[in-house]
């Protein structure tokens, strides 16, 4: 019997190419899973829509859910181009509120619940970029540097509470979407959304217990 047995999962952006493995990865060790993202979807687990970049949207869905035991942060995305002096307030506010504000909304959210509990597993999604600037990736490598620094913050607050909160730093997952931005480059190389899944499995898991506040590079080969 899995430990993840029974617990109550909920995955953001689970209509994703990344979100969907999560989802499929902890359903597969008999979790509860409901996959929550901003378009509707058919899954084998529980889906339900919403805008995570809305306070309101977020508290109405996880008010729906009731209590939680693990939140695997999923949702984001990625756009390059601009240089930062050519960045748009429009980039730069999509940038922030799809990769760093669906993260505040859903831990506000969910925190209060596992603080009544007295456990809970919070799993982030960063990357790479978010520890270092890369050129045409201002926006993008800000919002994922906040995500950083919100799962380091929550980490030690929570910790003496029973409560883990870590984050992964992929590079580039080896997704559909990618393929076709990156046709000339060597997917062998990229991280496998599976595998990546397998590292938020064991973040969820109790051998993650001592683990807080850590950023985990994931990066295959690349």
């Amino acid at each position: 019997m899995s430990e993840i047995e029974r617990m109550r999962v909920i995955v953001t952006g689970a209509a994703g190419a990344l979100g969907s493995k999560v989802a499929q990865a902890f359903l597969s060790q008999g979790a509860i899973v409901t996959g929550i993202d901003v378009i509707t979807f058919d899954a084998e687990f529980e889906t339900k829509q919403a805008d995570l970049i809305s306070k309101e949207d977020t508290d109405r869905v996880f008010s729906e859910i009731g209590q939680v035991d693990v939140l695997a942060n999923i949702a984001g995305g990625f756009t390059m181009g601009d240089s930062v002096v050519d960045t748009s307030d429009t980039t730069w506010d999509f940038m922030l509120n799809l990769n760093s504000r669906t993260v505040l909304n859903t831990v506000r959210a969910v925190v209060p619940g596992m603080r009544e509990k007295g456990a809970g597993k919070i799993i982030n999604i960063g990357a790479r970029n978010g520890q270092r600037g890369v050129g045409q990736m201002g926006a993008y490598s800000a919002s994922k540097s906040i995500v950083i620094r919100l799962t380091e913050s929550l980490a030690d607050e929570l910790k003496a509470e029973g409560i883990n909160v870590n984050c992964v730093l992929p590079s580039i997952i080896d997704t559909p979407t990618n393929r076709r931005d990156m046709p000339s480059s060597d997917f062998s190389k990229w991280v496998k959304p599976e595998a990546l899944a397998k590292v938020v499995l064991f973040l969820a898991s109790s051998a993650a217990d001592p683990i807080h506040g850590a950023s985990i590079p994931v990066e295959g080969l690349s």
